[in-house]
């Protein structure tokens, strides 16, 4: 209940100013804005990476650049000496995310999980400003195709447009202050297919993460996802509580993560987290991003 009681807290905050300009590259880009200044202007960093943990942020690469991402986790803690508590076992998935313009961003991904495929675009529809008339949220729609292409005996049988499911997300976010930043987004889930009838093929669930920078090159996030009860029923469904410690390192963004889902694939820790964290099935693990600027750079005259 307490956890409950915190995140309508941070629900109800999410609904309420900071700036200045982007840059050309994702990490210039996202540099802290917030100052005072008379003019309507961009506020800038509300978060330092593309994702709060396994959720993805507001935030896109810059027209131009790229970010490879890797993601990984380890085995359960709780999985015993016999497996190093879960350094034995490790999930990994790599994605390259490009910005075609500073609003629209394209990505693609693989995980080990499941063997499982992933495309997705992204468009900043409003961007957080200050000043005059100012806009109090940044708000991106991001659309993902997920394809898991792992070989099961028992499901030979199955067409592989069933291995197919679909994520929407309105992902809205606001930088409180230099320090503080909160994102919620409601989500819409389709899959081609279910283990049984009585799960639904239609899923609504509600992401909501956060920010809070410590200093100058650190923050800690936690994001935590809330799948109504009621329509997976077929297995055990926990909600997705993680936590995250950002360490930015120049062109890098290192995090290290402790999470009860394995996964990183939307479809996968919604609605199939089967870790709890009060029985220690915490699944450690990091997110490495790096930037890579694209552009032709214009030679000098």
């Amino acid at each position: 209940m307490r956890i409950k009681s915190l995140l309508y807290g941070l629900f109800l905050l999410t609904i309420s100013s900071a700036s200045r300009a982007q840059d050309s590259t994702l990490l210039a880009s996202l540099n802290d804005s917030l100052t005072a200044s008379g003019q309507r202007s961009l506020v800038t960093g509300t978060f330092k990476a593309t994702h709060v943990v396994n959720m993805q942020t507001v935030e896109g690469p810059a027209k131009g650049a790229m970010v490879f991402l890797i993601q990984h986790r380890f085995g359960a803690l709780n999985s015993g000496s016999y497996n190093f508590f879960g350094l034995d076992n490790a999930v990994l998935r790599l994605g390259f995310d490009y910005g075609i313009t500073d609003r629209l961003t394209v990505g693609i991904g693989r995980s080990s999980y499941l063997k499982t495929y992933d495309g997705y675009l992204k468009y900043k529809l409003l961007r957080q400003t200050e000043g005059p008339g100012a806009m109090p949220v940044s708000v991106s729609l991001l659309g993902i195709v997920n394809d898991y292409t792992l070989n099961a005996p028992f499901e030979s049988y199955i067409n592989g447009m069933y291995h197919v499911s679909y994520v929407t997300q309105l992902l809205i976010a606001r930088k409180f202050s230099r320090n503080l930043s909160l994102q919620i987004a409601p989500t819409w889930l389709h899959y081609n297919l279910q283990p049984t009838v009585n799960d639904k093929n239609d899923i609504l669930a509600l992401g909501i993460g956060g920010r809070m920078k410590i200093n100058r090159r650190m923050s800690i996030n936690a994001e935590y996802n809330y799948l109504p009860s009621g329509q997976v029923v077929s297995r055990p469904a926990y909600n997705s509580f993680s936590l995250g410690w950002d360490i930015e390192t120049g062109g890098h963004v290192f995090q290290l993560v402790f999470s009860n889902s394995q996964s990183m694939v939307e479809s996968q820790y919604i609605t199939q987290t089967t870790g709890r964290w009060g029985k220690g099935d915490i699944y450690f693990g990091f997110n490495l991003s790096r930037t890579f600027d694209l552009k032709k750079k214009k030679k000098a005259t």
